[in-house]
């Protein structure tokens, strides 16, 4: 239950609304009891009246049942309206909390997680989480408020009733459904992992649909999505037998306390210590008085539900950060070179070294490419620039000041990256540019189009820079991502440029193109080229060979060219890019 403690103090800022939820869900309640409890009393005693001749005021209870109804239909009305504000206020705030713990552990401590569990995790289980307030806080506050309430004017009454009525409120709202969420729990908790395992592998299927076709894996996944439904619907089916069953039970309960109250009120009407029109009136408020603890079996029921989601997202909250930003601010950097002295690094404590004993400089202005095959340690090279990790050995230093004393975001202020793997999100042309600098014109938006050499094709578009690019720049070539990327480097206008195989996966005219729109990008700022490709290295002040970590080869192009040894094996199994 501790989960629940500290979702418990997230809350407090919602208390208000909470709080008012519950108060018209109380009032609710009791208007309700009270008009079922007063329509009989007055339905028996103006039969009464009738039968003795009696006069009667009708008036007063005939204005109280309107009353009790309209306050019912109200209050209803508005209890409906606050608690779903209050819900929808609480899951935003969770959604907002999640995403503040989860970023810093981008992207290194986020790698054990499939793309469809985190999204399964910010989505469906802080949707599951709408129970705590809605399902479990609320009715449990209103019950044990509403059966205090009911239980005291009982007692008024006759004791005896009160006692008779408590003890079968207490099996109904106490009894069936703990008994009810302990065989609900297991199921509850496996629905939760079933449920995220089944996403994940859908965004999975979807994502790699091709790779799956292409090796003959489609059906086996087919089969893997068929059993994680199966075992869904077992468990979806499950819980709903039980919740079949607990609305039967308390039904029952309901019955036996009517007639048991009946079997001790008859004498009491007999005796004269009740009048006729009280035994319509008790009869009709112990059934109305189950409805406080109505949704408690289904509340005890989706409480194993809540709290496997709760833990599925304090895993992700609780997990350390890899790179931990200092407690001030960042320092100024003289100038914009970067330096490396005696650089080792690897991913897990038992892992081999990604980077070994690396010494390397970049002045002010200056452009260096990094060449090797793959796992030679070029993009941990990047990450550790980016400040998503931090290197076990030597230190780096950014206009020669230590990267460890600059925090995360200040460093990703200054470097503009250009990626093989460029996301585009599922909005316009625009939106994706504004990302780098949402306060930029019009005109340094096409600008910056112009020089990537996107600009044309932008204005082609029937809707120009408001073109929707679809999930992932889905209605974009390659080439045209590629340069909406470095349009957006451009808007950043980072003094530092880091690329890493920004040409990979597009074809020779397109590399070619793209290449003359990165040396547009390229002047006068710091670059970092990491590629596999050997064409327009020639514009590069020096270039590493590296492998295994290690740096082989360094020098200017010509001379590692004219001295052969690894960079002459690269160049020449590369194809070059088309002049």
């Amino acid at each position: 239950m501790s989960e629940l403690l500290r979702l418990f103090r997230l809350y407090r800022p919602y208390r208000g609304w909470m709080a008012l939820g519950m108060a018209l869900s109380f009032l609710t309640l009791i208007a309700n009891v009270g008009l079922m409890a007063l329509s009989g009393w007055f339905i028996a005693a103006m039969a009464t009246a009738g039968i003795s001749g009696a006069a009667m005021n009708y008036f007063t209870p005939a204005a109280g049942i309107r009353g009790l109804a309209i306050v019912r239909t109200v209050g209803r009305y508005l209890e409906r309206l606050v608690t779903h504000e209050a819900t929808l206020r609480l899951l935003a705030g969770l959604r907002v909390w999640f995403y503040e713990h989860l970023e810093p552990l981008a992207p290194a401590r986020l790698q054990q997680f499939r793309s469809g569990d985190l999204l399964s995790r910010i989505r469906a289980d802080i949707d599951s989480l709408d129970h705590l307030y809605l399902r479990i806080l609320l009715p449990l506050t209103v019950a044990a408020a509403g059966v205090l309430a009911i239980s005291l004017f009982l007692w008024l009454q006759a004791p005896r009733l009160a006692l008779v009525n408590l003890g079968f409120l207490l099996l109904a709202g106490v009894v069936l459904p703990l008994w009810i969420e302990r065989r609900a729990h297991p199921g509850s908790q496996r629905l939760i992992e079933t449920r995220s395992a089944l996403r994940a592998s859908v965004v999975d299927g979807v994502q790699g649909m091709a790779e799956l076709t292409v090796y003959g894996a489609f059906e086996r996944q087919a089969q893997t999505l068929d059993g994680l439904s199966r075992r869904l619907v077992e468990d979806q089916d499950r819980l709903s037998g039980l919740s079949g069953i607990s609305q039967g039970a308390l039904g029952l309960c309901a019955g036996l306390s009517l007639w048991v109250l009946l079997l001790l009120s008859v004498p009491l009407v007999r005796e004269g210590h009740l009048e006729p029109p009280d035994l319509a009136m008790l009869a009709l408020f112990t059934l109305a008085s189950f409805e406080a603890v109505m949704p408690l079996p289904g509340a005890f029921q989706v409480l194993g539900e809540t709290l496997a989601a709760a833990r599925r997202l304090l895993a992700v909250v609780d997990a350390p950060a890899q790179v931990h930003d200092p407690a001030g601010v960042s320092p100024t950097p003289r100038d914009y070179s970067i330096e490396l002295q005696g650089v080792g690094f690897r991913y897990q404590d038992d892992a081999p070294r990604a980077l070994d004993g690396v010494d390397l400089r970049i002045p002010a202005g200056g452009k260096l490419a990094i060449m090797g095959a793959t796992g030679a340690g070029k993009s941990s090279l990047a990450n550790l620039l980016l400040r998503f990790w931090e290197p076990q050995e030597g230190r780096i230093l950014l206009g020669g000041e230590d990267l460890r004393s600059f925090r995360g975001e200040d460093v990703r202020r200054l470097i503009g990256v250009v990626s093989q793997r460029t996301h585009l999100f599922n909005a316009r042309i625009r939106d994706n540019l504004l990302l780098a600098n949402p306060s930029a014109s019009q005109g340094a938006l096409e600008q910056a189009c112009r020089v990537a050499q996107i600009h044309a094709f932008i204005e082609s578009q029937p809707e120009g820079y408001d073109t929707w690019v679809g999930e992932a720049g889905l209605k974009l070539s390659g080439g045209q991502a590629r340069r909406i990327a470095i349009a957006r480097a451009l808007l950043k206008d980072a003094p530092i440029l880091l690329l890493d195989e920004p040409t990979e996966g597009l074809d020779a005219p397109t590399q070619h193109a793209l290449m003359q729109a990165l040396f547009r990008l390229m002047e006068g700022r710091s670059v970092l080229l990491i590629t596999h490709r050997a064409g327009g290295l020639e514009a590069m002040d020096e270039i590493l060979v590296m492998d295994e970590g290690r740096i082989l080869e360094r020098g200017a192009p010509a001379s590692l060219l004219s001295a052969g040894a690894r960079y002459g094996d690269l160049t020449g199994f590369l194809t070059p890019e088309a002049p």
